[in-house]
Protein backbone atom coordinates (compact mmCIF):
# COMPACT_ATOMS: atom_id res chain seq x y z
CA UNK A 1 0.00 0.00 0.00
CA UNK A 2 1.41 3.78 -1.11
CA UNK A 3 0.94 6.71 1.56
CA UNK A 4 -0.68 9.02 -0.17
CA UNK A 5 -0.36 12.54 -0.09
CA UNK A 6 -2.88 15.46 -0.73
CA UNK A 7 -3.16 18.73 -0.68
CA UNK A 8 -5.97 21.54 -1.20
CA UNK A 9 -5.85 24.03 -4.26
CA UNK A 10 -9.45 26.08 -3.48
CA UNK A 11 -11.28 23.33 -2.40
CA UNK A 12 -10.10 20.11 -4.49
CA UNK A 13 -7.96 18.12 -2.90
CA UNK A 14 -5.63 16.64 -5.65
CA UNK A 15 -2.74 13.88 -4.95
CA UNK A 16 1.06 15.18 -4.68
CA UNK A 17 3.26 12.73 -6.53
CA UNK A 18 5.47 12.82 -9.94
CA UNK A 19 5.23 11.06 -13.08
CA UNK A 20 6.55 7.27 -11.79
CA UNK A 21 4.23 6.89 -8.97
CA UNK A 22 1.04 8.10 -11.05
CA UNK A 23 1.81 5.82 -13.54
CA UNK A 24 2.63 2.93 -10.82
CA UNK A 25 -0.59 3.48 -8.92
CA UNK A 26 -2.46 2.64 -11.88
CA UNK A 27 -0.11 0.10 -13.18
CA UNK A 28 -0.70 -1.77 -9.72
CA UNK A 29 -4.29 -1.12 -9.84
CA UNK A 30 -4.69 -2.47 -13.35
CA UNK A 31 -2.38 -5.86 -12.91
CA UNK A 32 -4.65 -6.38 -9.71
CA UNK A 33 -7.79 -5.92 -11.66
CA UNK A 34 -9.16 -3.27 -8.74
CA UNK A 35 -11.92 -0.83 -9.70
CA UNK A 36 -10.78 2.55 -9.07
CA UNK A 37 -11.03 5.91 -10.79
CA UNK A 38 -8.66 8.97 -11.80
CA UNK A 39 -9.81 12.02 -11.85
CA UNK A 40 -7.50 14.41 -13.87
CA UNK A 41 -7.84 18.07 -12.81
CA UNK A 42 -7.44 21.23 -14.57
CA UNK A 43 -8.46 24.81 -13.61
CA UNK A 44 -11.80 24.08 -14.92
CA UNK A 45 -12.38 20.93 -12.86
CA UNK A 46 -10.77 23.00 -9.44
CA UNK A 47 -13.72 25.64 -9.99
CA UNK A 48 -16.14 23.58 -11.03
CA UNK A 49 -15.45 21.38 -7.52
CA UNK A 50 -15.91 24.21 -5.62
CA UNK A 51 -19.42 25.35 -7.35
CA UNK A 52 -21.17 22.12 -7.78
CA UNK A 53 -21.50 19.34 -4.36
CA UNK A 54 -22.19 16.38 -6.48
CA UNK A 55 -18.83 17.17 -8.83
CA UNK A 56 -16.95 18.44 -5.95
CA UNK A 57 -17.68 15.21 -4.00
CA UNK A 58 -16.41 12.61 -7.32
CA UNK A 59 -13.26 14.59 -6.68
CA UNK A 60 -13.17 13.75 -3.45
CA UNK A 61 -13.70 10.18 -3.29
CA UNK A 62 -11.41 9.69 -6.49
CA UNK A 63 -8.58 7.08 -5.88
CA UNK A 64 -6.06 9.62 -7.43
CA UNK A 65 -6.75 12.96 -8.59
CA UNK A 66 -3.78 14.76 -10.80
CA UNK A 67 -2.77 18.05 -11.28
CA UNK A 68 -3.35 19.44 -14.61
CA UNK A 69 -2.88 22.44 -16.38
CA UNK A 70 0.45 24.60 -15.49
CA UNK A 71 -1.62 27.02 -13.19
CA UNK A 72 -2.99 23.87 -10.84
CA UNK A 73 0.82 22.64 -10.55
CA UNK A 74 1.98 26.12 -9.70
CA UNK A 75 -0.51 26.90 -7.18
CA UNK A 76 1.14 23.08 -5.51
CA UNK A 77 4.12 23.87 -6.13
CA UNK A 78 3.05 27.60 -4.31
CA UNK A 79 1.79 25.65 -1.22
CA UNK A 80 4.82 23.94 -0.12
CA UNK A 81 5.07 20.78 -2.86
CA UNK A 82 8.30 21.89 -4.95
CA UNK A 83 8.64 19.85 -8.10
CA UNK A 84 4.98 19.11 -8.34
CA UNK A 85 4.72 18.12 -12.10
CA UNK A 86 1.97 18.83 -14.10
CA UNK A 87 0.64 15.20 -14.77
CA UNK A 88 -2.33 15.89 -17.72
CA UNK A 89 -4.59 13.37 -19.67
CA UNK A 90 -3.44 12.65 -23.03
CA UNK A 91 -0.20 12.38 -21.88
CA UNK A 92 -0.67 10.23 -19.05
CA UNK A 93 -2.48 7.83 -21.58
CA UNK A 94 0.49 7.67 -24.11
CA UNK A 95 3.20 7.10 -21.06
CA UNK A 96 1.35 4.55 -19.98
CA UNK A 97 -0.19 2.76 -22.97
CA UNK A 98 3.78 2.61 -24.11
CA UNK A 99 4.59 1.05 -20.48
CA UNK A 100 1.39 -1.33 -20.80
CA UNK A 101 2.78 -2.32 -24.33
CA UNK A 102 6.03 -3.35 -22.78
CA UNK A 103 4.10 -5.58 -20.91
CA UNK A 104 1.57 -6.81 -23.22
CA UNK A 105 -1.51 -5.64 -21.09
CA UNK A 106 -5.01 -5.15 -22.40
CA UNK A 107 -6.57 -1.58 -22.29
CA UNK A 108 -10.51 -0.37 -23.28
CA UNK A 109 -11.50 2.44 -24.80
CA UNK A 110 -14.67 4.05 -23.72
CA UNK A 111 -16.24 7.19 -25.10
CA UNK A 112 -15.65 9.14 -28.07
CA UNK A 113 -17.15 8.95 -31.92
CA UNK A 114 -16.85 5.52 -33.73
CA UNK A 115 -14.63 7.49 -36.25
CA UNK A 116 -12.52 8.95 -33.77
CA UNK A 117 -12.15 5.64 -31.91
CA UNK A 118 -10.98 3.52 -35.20
CA UNK A 119 -8.19 5.97 -35.62
CA UNK A 120 -7.09 6.38 -32.44
CA UNK A 121 -7.17 2.15 -32.11
CA UNK A 122 -5.13 2.34 -35.25
CA UNK A 123 -2.97 4.68 -33.74
CA UNK A 124 -2.08 3.43 -30.68
CA UNK A 125 -1.40 -0.18 -32.55
CA UNK A 126 1.00 1.53 -34.56
CA UNK A 127 2.98 3.47 -31.90
CA UNK A 128 2.81 0.19 -29.56
CA UNK A 129 2.81 -3.05 -31.01
CA UNK A 130 2.59 -4.92 -27.85
CA UNK A 131 -0.40 -2.93 -26.55
CA UNK A 132 -4.03 -5.22 -26.43
CA UNK A 133 -6.65 -3.22 -27.31
CA UNK A 134 -9.17 -5.48 -25.60
CA UNK A 135 -12.26 -3.50 -26.96
CA UNK A 136 -13.38 -0.08 -27.43
CA UNK A 137 -17.05 1.21 -27.45
CA UNK A 138 -18.81 5.09 -28.22
CA UNK A 139 -22.08 5.12 -25.93
CA UNK A 140 -24.57 7.54 -27.59
CA UNK A 141 -24.53 10.82 -26.39
CA UNK A 142 -28.16 9.93 -24.49
CA UNK A 143 -28.32 8.63 -21.13
CA UNK A 144 -28.43 4.58 -21.01
CA UNK A 145 -30.85 2.44 -20.21
CA UNK A 146 -29.91 0.02 -17.28
CA UNK A 147 -29.77 -2.66 -20.14
CA UNK A 148 -27.76 -0.76 -22.15
CA UNK A 149 -25.12 0.18 -19.35
CA UNK A 150 -25.01 -3.34 -17.47
CA UNK A 151 -24.15 -5.23 -21.29
CA UNK A 152 -21.41 -2.17 -21.55
CA UNK A 153 -19.82 -3.03 -18.15
CA UNK A 154 -19.69 -6.73 -18.67
CA UNK A 155 -18.33 -6.67 -22.11
CA UNK A 156 -15.51 -4.48 -20.39
CA UNK A 157 -15.31 -7.29 -17.43
CA UNK A 158 -15.27 -10.17 -19.57
CA UNK A 159 -12.35 -8.38 -21.90
CA UNK A 160 -10.12 -8.60 -19.31
CA UNK A 161 -8.79 -5.09 -19.56
CA UNK A 162 -6.98 -3.80 -16.72
CA UNK A 163 -7.41 0.44 -17.27
CA UNK A 164 -10.44 1.88 -18.86
CA UNK A 165 -9.81 5.06 -20.86
CA UNK A 166 -12.60 7.32 -20.57
CA UNK A 167 -12.99 10.34 -23.32
CA UNK A 168 -16.87 11.71 -22.31
CA UNK A 169 -15.81 14.84 -21.46
CA UNK A 170 -15.89 16.74 -18.20
CA UNK A 171 -18.26 16.12 -16.10
CA UNK A 172 -19.55 12.76 -18.07
CA UNK A 173 -16.61 11.02 -17.58
CA UNK A 174 -16.05 11.37 -13.87
CA UNK A 175 -20.11 11.13 -13.00
CA UNK A 176 -19.71 8.15 -14.91
CA UNK A 177 -16.29 6.64 -13.26
CA UNK A 178 -17.57 7.33 -10.14
CA UNK A 179 -21.10 5.04 -10.44
CA UNK A 180 -18.97 2.20 -11.83
CA UNK A 181 -16.63 1.80 -9.24
CA UNK A 182 -17.16 -1.52 -7.65
CA UNK A 183 -18.90 -2.57 -10.90
CA UNK A 184 -16.19 -2.39 -13.57
CA UNK A 185 -12.99 -4.38 -12.14
CA UNK A 186 -10.55 -1.95 -13.81
CA UNK A 187 -9.14 1.22 -13.35
CA UNK A 188 -10.82 3.62 -14.79
CA UNK A 189 -9.31 7.15 -16.12
CA UNK A 190 -10.76 10.06 -17.19
CA UNK A 191 -8.69 11.89 -20.01
CA UNK A 192 -11.32 14.42 -21.67
CA UNK A 193 -10.44 15.34 -24.88
CA UNK A 194 -6.94 13.38 -25.23
CA UNK A 195 -8.58 10.56 -27.60
CA UNK A 196 -9.10 13.17 -29.71
CA UNK A 197 -5.21 14.51 -29.97
CA UNK A 198 -3.82 11.38 -30.24
CA UNK A 199 -6.32 9.98 -32.94
CA UNK A 200 -5.33 13.69 -35.04
CA UNK A 201 -9.12 14.68 -35.34
CA UNK A 202 -8.35 17.35 -33.41
CA UNK A 203 -4.61 19.50 -33.14
CA UNK A 204 -3.20 19.60 -30.22
CA UNK A 205 -1.33 22.84 -28.73
CA UNK A 206 2.65 22.79 -29.67
CA UNK A 207 4.94 21.32 -27.55
CA UNK A 208 5.92 24.81 -26.66
CA UNK A 209 2.80 26.16 -26.01
CA UNK A 210 2.26 23.27 -23.77
CA UNK A 211 5.42 23.70 -21.61
CA UNK A 212 4.66 27.45 -21.27
CA UNK A 213 1.56 26.63 -19.62
CA UNK A 214 -0.53 27.88 -22.53
CA UNK A 215 -2.44 25.19 -23.69
CA UNK A 216 -5.44 26.59 -22.87
CA UNK A 217 -4.63 29.49 -25.33
CA UNK A 218 -4.27 27.07 -28.37
CA UNK A 219 -7.75 26.01 -27.15
CA UNK A 220 -9.50 28.92 -27.21
CA UNK A 221 -8.04 30.29 -30.71
CA UNK A 222 -9.55 26.66 -31.95
CA UNK A 223 -13.03 26.90 -30.54
CA UNK A 224 -13.58 30.95 -29.59
CA UNK A 225 -17.46 30.70 -29.60
CA UNK A 226 -17.91 27.36 -26.82
CA UNK A 227 -14.46 28.05 -24.59
CA UNK A 228 -14.65 32.23 -24.60
CA UNK A 229 -16.61 32.18 -21.77
CA UNK A 230 -15.38 28.93 -20.11
CA UNK A 231 -12.36 30.03 -19.67
CA UNK A 232 -12.91 33.75 -18.70
CA UNK A 233 -15.32 32.76 -15.93
CA UNK A 234 -13.50 29.97 -14.47
CA UNK A 235 -9.78 31.41 -15.06
CA UNK A 236 -11.05 34.43 -13.48
CA UNK A 237 -12.71 32.35 -10.55
CA UNK A 238 -9.16 30.27 -9.91
CA UNK A 239 -7.23 33.31 -10.02
CA UNK A 240 -9.17 35.18 -7.14
CA UNK A 241 -9.84 31.94 -5.15
CA UNK A 242 -6.07 31.28 -5.89
CA UNK A 243 -4.79 34.72 -4.59
CA UNK A 244 -7.44 34.60 -1.62
CA UNK A 245 -5.62 31.09 -0.39
CA UNK A 246 -2.33 32.20 -0.65
CA UNK A 247 -2.57 35.39 1.53
CA UNK A 248 -4.63 33.32 3.86
CA UNK A 249 -1.83 31.20 4.83
CA UNK A 250 0.72 34.45 5.08
CA UNK A 251 -1.64 36.17 7.80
Amino acid sequence: MHDRKRARVLTAALDVLDWDEALRRVAGWSARRESRYVVICNVHSVVTAGQDRAFGRIVDEADLVTADGAPVAWMLRRLGHAGQQRINGPDLMWRYCEQAGARGESVYLYGGTPETLARLQARLREAFPGLRIAGAHSPPYRALSPAEDAHDVATINVSGAGTVWVGLGCPKQEAWMAAHRGRVDAAMIGVGAAFDYHAGTVARAPVWMQHAGLEWLHRLCAEPRRLARRYLVTNTRFLVGALMQLCSRRV
